[in-house]
Formats: structure tokens, C-alpha cells, sequence
């Protein structure tokens, strides 16, 4: 069986398709089948106002084409700038697999993979803004 695999926990929310679903009490497995869906965990949302880093920012871009609030071909070259530009500051072996697994799943429309790879960086970039300050 192929497609994404997704692992709810109790009481967890989901965006699919532009319908926000709820896990009941126990925990889940859910097979999303259909490629193309727009598939976004709520716990993994960014909000507008966090979108305030240049990771974040790249990151939301993935998140409107899964809530199905962005046209995918214009948000893949906006990603595709975005991650490039976050090449020019991580150039560590372990950020540019990220950048280039990001890279791979954009070319291929796959925004749920590519944020989940963004993501990975998150946690370097805000290391990287306490060191500048």
C-alpha cells in the first residue's frame, strides 16, 4: 500500500481537503490514498503571525498549497526561490539534505513531504537567531 501514512493521536485534529476531522480517544492510522489530496496536521500549523523567519516563512508557503489556500504552480516557484535562498545560509551537510529532499518533493507536488523536510530546520534556524543576538 502506498500514499501517505498519517498517526493520529487522541483528540488530534487534521486538514484534508479543506475539512478539518478530529481523532476520537484512541490513537489512529490513517491511509490517504488519493495522491493530490491537501493533507495538513493541525498541530503542525504555523500561524500568519509566526511566519516571521525566513524557514517559517517558506514553510507557510507549503502550508497554504495543503489548506488548499494557495495555487500550487505559483507557491512551487515561490518555494523553490524560498528554499534556494535558505541554501545561501545552511550550508551544513545535514540542513542541505533537508533543502534537497525539499527541493525533490516541490518538483514533484508533493508539499506535505517538502514541509515535513523544511521543518527539520526550524530548530538550526532558531540556534543560528540566538547566536546573532
Amino acid at each position: 500500500m502506498s500514499g501517505l501514512v498519517l498517526k493520529l493521536r487522541p483528540g488530534e485534529r487534521v486538514l484534508i481537503n479543506g475539512v478539518v476531522m478530529q481523532n476520537g480517544d484512541r490513537r489512529a492510522k490513517l491511509n490517504i490514498l488519493t495522491s493530490g489530496a491537501h493533507v495538513l496536521r493541525l498541530r503542525d500549523a504555523i500561524h500568519p503571525d509566526e511566519a516571521n523567519t525566513p524557514v517559517r516563512r517558506v514553510c507557510y508557503i507549503a502550508q497554504l498549497v495543503l489548506a488548499g489556500e494557495a495555487d500550487p504552480s505559483r507557491a512551487r516557484k515561490q518555494l523553490l526561490s524560498g528554499i534556494e535562498q535558505l541554501s545561501q545560509v545552511f550550508t551544513d551537510t545535514d540542513s542541505r539534505t533537508h533543502l534537497n529532499d525539499a527541493t525533490a518533493h516541490v518538483v514533484e507536488s508533493r508539499f506535505y513531504p517538502a514541509l515535513k523536510a523544511l521543518r527539520g530546520l526550524l530548530a538550526r534556524e532558531q540556534r543560528l537567531m540566538e547566536r546573532a543576538q
